[in-house]
């Protein structure tokens, strides 16, 4: 079991999921789980492996799913009796400590459109800490010549490749196409993932239009309020380098903001693309 749990928490790693391993340090008394049963659990809620079963294992579950929302690891003490506050309400008596190691993959960036803008975009990004990923049509452009520090250059058509990408709130999307039709489709495909971040290229001209297109198509304006357009911060940025910074401060301002410019405001870049 335990080689099933670390294979499957390799994968959810390599997809960006956050996970908890959960581990049951010590273990005394009558309590079902002994020490070193693991058990896997995702933001879910859904689990590989046991601490035991029953109640306890229920009330780990749930406080591996607040950790994983908090990032934040801990160690649990949880009572097996009605004897002591704070039990469980188990006949079986004991007390069980587990470890909740919190695992939070670096955020992802996933770049759609491999032009002039996507380079420099996805060299800093990787230089911060993303796991950047480009996707884009053309393999001419999409390819790790062009783009050497990047993670992942997948190519095919947008929609297909959306289709078939795991997207979660560790994802980061920007839509940096080589066109209106091409950014209208990648925002459709993926304006209700649940990304963290959703920002797309062009002027605000461009930007209203595909909007339009996209409410005839049954979108909301409460749909369209989360997708930043025009992208990035606006620090009148003019060449593609520059666009790129700007961003890219975009995402690392979103990502950090809570934390660190609470109550800050930007104005959205309105470079034309």
């Amino acid at each position: 079991m335990e080689k099933d749990i670390f294979e499957h928490l390799s994968k959810m790693a390599g997809n960006a999921e956050p996970a908890a391993l959960v581990t049951i340090i010590e273990s005394t008394g009558s309590a079902p789980g002994k020490t070193g049963f693991k058990m896997l659990v995702d933001l879910e809620g859904n689990t590989l492996g046991t601490v035991g079963g029953g109640r306890i294992e229920a009330t780990v579950i749930r406080d591996a799913v607040e950790a994983i929302k908090k990032n934040a690891s801990q160690i649990r003490k949880y009572r097996l009796d009605n004897e002591q506050a704070g039990g469980l309400g188990m006949i079986c008596g004991g007390d069980v400590t587990v470890f909740i190691d919190v695992i939070i993959p670096p955020e992802s960036l996933l770049i759609i459109g491999a032009g002039h803008i996507a380079q420099p975009l996805a060299a800093m990004a990787k230089i911060v800490g993303f796991h950047v990923t480009v996707m884009d049509d053309r393999e001419e452009f999409c390819n790790s010549e062009r783009f050497p520090t990047a993670d992942q250059c997948l190519v095919g058509e947008i929609p297909e490749l959306l289709q078939n990408w795991k997207i979660t709130r560790n994802t980061y999307i920007t839509i940096v196409t080589r066109g209106h039709e091409h950014d209208q489709i990648a925002l459709e495909k993926t304006l209700l993932s649940g990304a963290y971040y959703l920002g797309m290229i062009g002027s605000e001209i461009k930007v209203q239009t595909i909007f339009n297109n996209l409410m005839e198509k049954g979108f909301t304006e409460k749909d369209l309020e989360k997708v930043h357009a025009p992208i990035g911060l606006d620090i009148k940025a003019i060449t593609a380098e520059e666009i790129a910074v700007s961003i890219l401060a975009q995402l690392i301002f979103e990502k950090n903001k809570a934390k660190a410019f609470k109550g800050v405001k930007f104005k959205k870049n309105t470079c034309p693309a």
